[in-house]
């Protein structure tokens, strides 16, 4: 059951919480499409900004957010604030308010529930990036880019993630690795990695990236 079922869904109520909290009796569908358009329209703001400094690292670890009657609430989590945002506090200013117009308009064009609800955008930094399981697979996908030598890169991984100081990482990678034909998976593993234990804080990522090879899988385990 381990092995078949998402860590993150199985400790809800334990050591996990929900990433969206909000309370719907009719319109459930709506509010949940919503949350996906909110998350996709951040997503690709950040790509754009990465474009623009030629950086290959977004940073973004998780997204919360929490509706009201009349407001709507997003935190977003980012491991590399400096790629985000630049230093000067003007400049800091204008790139949130640009987000949260971008938000705005995508809520009106999309005639979403929201609409009429005050928008607020803040973000925080998450002081050890390497302990996110996200972070780590941007780093492992950059690598694939590269066609950097598959254990290499694991290893590597697994000792960014020693440094952080967590008790155990597992990755899975599958896919037409290295360009052969047929299709295999390579893990490496490092610690303890409880699945079965409930009570065991697990962070999960699972990640694809676009090769020359085609589209390989990326799965990450950490136990904090």
């Amino acid at each position: 059951m381990g092995n078949k079922i998402n860590p993150l869904g199985f400790r809800l109520g334990f050591t996990q919480n929900h990433y969206s909290l909000w309370f719907e009796e009719r319109d459930y569908s709506e509010d949940l499409r919503e949350d996906e358009r909110i998350y996709n329209c951040i997503e690709n703001y950040v790509k754009h900004i990465k474009s623009s400094i030629n950086s290959s690292y977004g940073g973004i670890t998780r997204i919360e957010i929490l509706k009201q009657t009349e407001l709507i609430s997003v935190n977003i989590y980012i491991a590399f604030v400096d790629l985000f945002i630049e230093k000067k506090a003007p400049r800091k200013k204008e790139k949130m308010e640009e987000l949260r117009k971008e938000v705005q308009k995508m809520l009106v064009q999309s005639m979403l529930n929201s609409v009429n609800r005050e928008l607020v955008i803040s973000i925080e930094k998450v002081d050890t990036p390497y302990r996110e399981p996200k972070v780590l697979a941007e780093y492992i996908a950059l690598q694939l880019k590269e066609r950097v030598e598959i254990r290499k890169i694991m290893k590597k991984a697994i000792q960014l993630a020693e440094k952080a100081d967590v008790e155990g990482v597992k990755i899975k990678i599958k896919g037409r690795l290295n360009g052969i034909e047929r299709a295999r998976k390579e893990s490496a593993m490092k610690g303890r990695v409880p699945l079965q234990t409930l009570r065991a804080k697990i962070d999960y990522c699972y990640y694809a990236v676009q090769t020359v090879y085609g589209v390989l899988g990326i799965k990450i385990w950490i136990f904090v």
